[in-house]
C-alpha cells in the first residue's frame, strides 16, 4: 500500500509542476487543469517516493513536480510492475500504460545533475474512472 506525497500540475507545457495539495480528476483525460491531460495513454504521470529521495540525497535540490510528475507516491518501485497494473485511490482508478519516456537531455535537472530520474523511475496511466485525490490520501494496487 502506497501514500500520496504530493499531487502536482502545470497550466502551461515545457514548465514545473507546482504541488497543489489536491485534484480533480477526470475519466480518460487526467488532472483537472494539468496541462499534460488529454486523451492519450499518458494521463497521469506517477513518481515514486523513496527515488526522488534518493536523488536529492546526491544533492539535487528539487520540489515535488521537479520532473514534471502528477502524483508522489510513497511505497511502490513502479518500473518493477508490469504495464496494465490497475491502481486505486478513493474513486479514482488508474491503468499503467506506459514505463519511463524519452528524455530530451533540455531539462533543467539533466543540465544541472548530469542525471535526471524520471525518463527510468517515472511511469504514466490512463484514468478508468475520475474523483479526487489529495495529499495523504491511500494508494494501492487494485485487484483484479
Amino acid at each position: 500500500m502506497g501514500i500520496v506525497k504530493a499531487v502536482c500540475i502545470s497550466e502551461k507545457k515545457g514548465t514545473q509542476k507546482q504541488d497543489v495539495g489536491k485534484v480533480q480528476v477526470i475519466e480518460d483525460f487526467g488532472f483537472a487543469n494539468d496541462a499534460h491531460a488529454g486523451k492519450w495513454h499518458r494521463q497521469v504521470s506517477l513518481l515514486s517516493y523513496e527515488k526522488i529521495e534518493e536523488f536529492k540525497a546526491r544533492g539535487a535540490e528539487i520540489e515535488f513536480g521537479a520532473f514534471g510528475e502528477n502524483l508522489v507516491i510513497s511505497g511502490y518501485d513502479f518500473r518493477k510492475l508490469p504495464i496494465g497494473t490497475k491502481f486505486q485511490c478513493n474513486d479514482v482508478v488508474l491503468e499503467l500504460t506506459q514505463i519511463g519516456k524519452e528524455c530530451h537531455h533540455g531539462c533543467q535537472i539533466f543540465q544541472k545533475m548530469g542525471d535526471c530520474i524520471m525518463p527510468r523511475e517515472g511511469v504514466f496511466c490512463k484514468v478508468l474512472k475520475g474523483g479526487n485525490i489529495q495529499t495523504g490520501d491511500l494508494f494501492m494496487i487494485k485487484e483484479a
